[in-house]
């Protein structure tokens, strides 16, 4: 029957049991942040508080030394966005003191941090596209190449193991923004091994060198990967540039000079023989200072602006 106002109440309070209870409105009593209750209803969500009587707190722990606890709590505070490390004084529910912790168990720390993370869910967390990507190539070489041995890094898999991969670069911290601006390229390179990154880079790199001599990224988002480049640039070229052993031909976006794509095709020589000609029809009177020369196979790769051809 000890009671203790609830924060942001007058007249609720929270029963040592954990029951709720609340005095009526306009009570003398309201406001006491001790009560012992001497007549309560059940009430429907809460029970109404027919008859209480003030308790000082040094009163309170003199009459029940014996059901005091101490503890150490390190927990989410969402209100905050912090985790909250503290030695509170607790007697059932209630919590009659507490004092921060200084210098709370690192592991209690994660361990809490990581909780609110995956209540929130882990796409929340500062995801670049390099990390996405590193994602993505896993996930590609998984699929087409698992001998490898490669890792699950999907959401599912990552919220589940989150303590194991983020964790040791969590510590010290205890605000859900700053784990929020965390680089995640280091922590997921390192669920692979040396050679899994040897053979990441080899299979599935992050570019991939076009006859112009410019290095152009690869999306491994999609499957097959794209690889988005200016037409110009792969003058020269006979066959589809292929990833994974020269396993998978990436899927071309050939770009026109406005960086549209003018063409989607895995098959390059088959575009040089049967769709060039269309689109060379098409654009060298709208981009006349681009090269657009009849036998592209044989032609000069370029990414600069030049004479017409």
């Amino acid at each position: 029957r000890i009671a203790q106002r609830r924060p942001g109440s007058a007249n609720r309070y929270l029963l040592a049991s954990g029951r709720g209870a609340a005095l009526p409105e306009g009570d003398p009593l309201a406001g006491a942040e001790l009560i012992v209750v001497a007549d309560l209803d059940a009430g429907r969500t809460e029970g109404r508080i027919h008859l209480a009587a003030p308790i000082a707190l040094a009163e309170l722990r003199a009459l029940h030394a014996a059901r005091l606890v101490a503890e150490e709590r390190v927990g989410w505070d969402r209100e905050r966005g912090l985790v909250r490390a503290e030695r509170v004084e607790r007697l059932g529910e209630l919590v009659l003191a507490s004092t921060r912790i200084a210098d709370p168990e690192p592991c209690a720390l994660v361990g809490a941090l990581c909780a609110a993370i995956r209540e929130g869910g882990i796409e929340r967390l500062g995801w670049t596209e390099p990390a996405r990507q590193l994602r993505a190539r896993v996930a590609f070489l998984a699929r087409h190449d698992p001998a490898g041995g490669w890792p699950d890094l999907d959401d599912a898999a990552l919220a589940a193991t989150l303590a194991d991969w983020l964790g040791p670069w969590l510590r010290g911290v205890t605000r859900l923004d700053e784990a929020r601006r965390l680089d995640l390229v280091p922590p997921l390179l390192a669920r692979l091994g040396q050679a899994q990154r040897e053979r990441l880079d080899r299979l599935a790199p992050t570019h991939l060198g076009v006859p112009s001599g410019s290095r152009r990224p690869v999306d491994y988002a999609a499957d097959p990967p794209v690889l988005a480049v200016k037409l110009q640039e792969m003058f020269g070229q006979a066959d589809t540039p292929r990833v994974c052993a020269g396993r998978v031909p990436v899927m071309l976006h050939l770009l026109s000079p406005a960086q549209r794509p003018v063409q989607v095709t895995q098959d390059l020589a088959g575009f040089w023989s049967r769709g060039y000609a269309e689109v060379r029809k098409e654009l060298r009177g709208r981009y006349p200072k681009h090269p657009w020369p009849e036998d592209p196979r044989n032609a000069v790769p370029t990414a600069r602006v030049t004479s017409r051809s």
